[in-house]
């Protein structure tokens, strides 16, 4: 039975390697994938799933007038597997599309993202993707500035936290940290610590 899965985690937990090494077991068995991402993603070129530590690949970018289940069909509609990174950034149509993915297809979804934001407030998609999801895991990492579970996302602007304006605004660790929320609230800005 295919099944929607949401894996989840703070920055640096990752999302993306993982993506990466579920495609290649796949592709290794002959089996084909499809792997997705959002077309707001401009980090490193539109359409590509990229990992910190210098793995890349081609994915579909989504962009907001898409129909997931539509492009499935398009591009495979008898692949094993139907990878999808920045999930936070899907709408609710898409989530509710690649459900359709697994229900009507019998294709597994696996679905990759952050949960929160650096506000703490949910993204659409992730929101969508807790609801719906029949699996939901969280993939930890520790905190920027400690050895606890990171489980929120400190933005920094200029070496300083910022705790208000749009939700999205991509960016890697230049612009963000995978912190606790001890150190969400109060970052360390003593010397040792000081936010780069």
């Amino acid at each position: 039975m295919a099944q929607l899965f949401f894996r989840y985690g703070a920055m640096n937990s990752g999302k993306t390697i993982e993506i990466l090494k579920v495609a290649h077991n796949y592709e290794e068995q002959d089996k084909s994938v499809i792997i997705m991402t959002s077309g707001l993603d401009d980090r490193d070129e539109v359409g590509y799933v990229s990992s910190r530590i210098g793995l890349k690949r081609k994915a579909y970018p989504i962009f907001e007038e898409d129909d997931l289940l539509a492009k499935v069909k398009e591009l495979d509609p008898n692949a094993a597997c139907v990878l999808v990174d920045e999930a936070q950034f899907l709408s609710k149509h898409h989530v509710l599309e690649l459900t359709r993915v697994v229900d009507e297809l019998n294709i597994p979804v696996m679905t990759f993202g952050l949960k929160n934001d650096f506000r703490n407030e949910l993204f659409e998609g992730s929101k969508y993707l807790l609801l719906y999801a029949d699996k939901i895991e969280e993939m930890k990492t520790i905190c920027w500035f400690c050895n606890k579970k990171a489980i929120m996302n400190l933005r920094v602007n200029d070496g300083k936290p910022v705790y208000d304006g749009k939700q999205i605004e991509i960016g890697g660790n230049e612009s963000y940290y995978p912190v606790c929320r001890k150190h969400y609230v109060a970052p360390p800005t003593d010397t040792n610590n000081i936010i780069k």
